[in-house]
């Protein structure tokens, strides 16, 4: 015959504290391109010859997919620059002109760790 089981304390006190800790590292790269052009011209005592627009024409050079992303290069036809001439001759001038081609513009790196530390405590009182 078994006799029931009664504790011998009128009280009492459980602690628990647990911890983790996690680490993560990220490398991010990001490519930004120009998918078209820009042309600029500056000056004095310049003007174009004949009647043409001061931009050349655009062409389409390339079509891509990256990534799922689908995108055109976009260059200038140049046979279609403007070409230039002096209004006065003898007198000075300057002509400077600029041609951004398509292509990668810049490229971007990011290297992160993130740790994070949690920490659980508990504490249970009790009493008969």
């Amino acid at each position: 015959m078994a006799a029931p089981l009664v504790p011998q304390f009128t009280q009492g006190q459980l602690n628990s504290r647990s911890e983790s800790q996690t680490v993560i590292t990220e490398q991010i790269t990001s490519y930004n391109y120009r998918t078209g052009y820009s042309y600029s011209a500056a000056g004095h005592n310049v003007e174009t010859v004949g009647d043409v627009p001061i931009s050349p024409e655009a062409t389409v050079t390339n079509n891509q997919t990256v990534g799922g992303v689908s995108f055109s290069w976009t260059s200038p036809k140049l046979e279609t620059k403007p070409q230039w001439q002096v209004v006065n001759p003898g007198a000075s001038w300057s002509i400077t002109e600029s041609f951004l081609a398509p292509g990668l513009d810049a490229v971007t790196n990011v290297n992160r760790t993130i740790q994070t530390t949690t920490v659980t405590e508990s504490q249970s009182v009790f009493s008969q």
